[in-house]
């Protein structure tokens, strides 16, 4: 991963959510699970194994003042429903959930869905675990494959 590209690209480029969702090839992501409302799909430069985001597909940006309630409530749910999928498949000893972007880039509201593998040393937990600058991980596109049937599996199985 070439940070400095990606920041460039996060800062000046167009909406990564909206451009995926429009299907710009330079913006592809596997999606693992969508509904009329919110897309969630894996992570291009997962950081911890199986790390998902999750977006509403209309361009939102910002969590409390873009989102009436009912809308927040849906998109929460649908958070946690993936989250649940990804403890049941990686098992987890914590789950991190964040909301990040801004204003300056990647503006999209989207959420990190991360399960902290069991056994990482404290110091290489929390922040240092998601900052791509301490590395990410590389799956075959087959590893994605495997990781995105798993996680559909749980989700068609655990929603109605």
């Amino acid at each position: 991963m070439d940070l400095d590209a990606y920041v460039f690209r996060a800062r000046t480029g167009p909406c990564f959510v909206c451009a995926f969702l429009a299907g710009d090839p330079d913006y592809t992501h596997e999606t693992v699970f969508e509904d009329d409302e919110n897309v969630a799909f894996l992570d291009r430069w997962p950081t911890l194994p199986g790390k998902v985001l999750v977006a509403p597909k209309a361009h939102v940006e910002h969590a409390v003042r873009d989102l009436d309630e009912a809308a927040y409530i849906r998109l929460m749910l649908f958070v946690r429903s993936v989250a649940q999928a990804v403890e049941q498949v990686f098992e987890p000893e914590r789950t991190y959930l964040l909301s990040l972007g801004s204003q300056q880039g990647n503006a999209h509201l989207h959420w990190h869905i991360a399960g902290l593998p069991p056994g990482v040393p404290y110091e290489r937990q929390q922040h240092h675990a998601l900052m791509a600058e301490n590395g990410v991980l590389t799956h075959s596109s087959q590893e994605r494959a495997e990781i995105m049937a798993r996680l559909r599996q749980v989700l068609a199985t655990a929603r109605p």
